[in-house]
């Protein structure tokens, strides 16, 4: 369910879950927004034309319509002064931000986040993280998926703490990461509070840390 709407529907008497007509789907998809974990603008495109091409061909705008609505969110992220750059002429941190705006563009009722700052330098991360903060203080619903554990606890309402696709354990930040109730949450934390480095398997392997994700609700 997204703002009430369902996604799929149950039908028979078992209540089998069936997903929608593609044509349906592709409706209710055009309410999220998703940001990438790199970006995925395309190279040939300027930042405008990135933010403005989903609009136009999607919702139907005009092209002068479409490219006012993507310089709005441009200047809303502080990028008015590189509408006119290519990618390859931005920064990651800035590329990032160009395709935050481009998911705002399409006026989405939720936002999904994939890890957008790992394929940043650190100097780089905060200003995808200012970027969400301030979505998050205008009542922007996110799921954000990241290993940024401050920004999970500074900015969630709800977290919840997964490891090997499966959830360990959820609940709101002040109590999941000042008191967690699963031994896997506590160890996780301990380490990577401790010393901020990727989590290192019982046999010294080094793997993947578990994943927060993030929720924010309108109010």
């Amino acid at each position: 369910m997204i703002d009430g709407v369902p996604f799929g529907s149950a039908d028979g008497p078992e209540r089998r879950w069936l997903p929608d007509a593609p044509r349906i789907l592709d409706a209710k998809r055009r309410r999220v927004g998703f940001v990438f974990q790199r970006f995925n603008l395309f190279a040939n495109l300027s930042a405008l034309d990135n933010v403005s091409i989903g609009p136009r061909r999607v919702l139907g705008l005009s092209p002068s319509q479409a490219r006012a609505r993507a310089a709005a969110q441009l200047e809303r992220l502080g990028l008015a002064e590189h509408a006119g750059k290519l990618p390859s002429q931005l920064s990651g941190g800035q590329q990032q931000r160009v395709a935050i705006a481009r998911a705002l563009s399409m006026d989405p009722v939720l936002m999904l986040f994939d890890e957008p700052t790992s394929a940043l330098d650190p100097e780089l991360v905060d200003e995808v993280l200012q970027t969400m903060r301030d979505l998050a203080r205008s009542g922007m619903t996110m799921i954000v998926v990241t290993h940024e554990l401050d920004f999970a606890r500074e900015v969630g309402d709800r977290v919840v703490f997964m490891d090997g696709g499966r959830i360990v354990e959820e609940g709101p930040p002040a109590r999941l990461f000042s008191a967690p109730t699963q031994e896997r949450t506590r160890v996780f934390l301990r380490r990577l509070l401790r010393t901020g480095a990727p989590h290192v398997a019982d046999d010294g392997s080094a793997r993947r840390a578990p994943t927060a994700a993030v929720t924010e609700r309108r109010d």
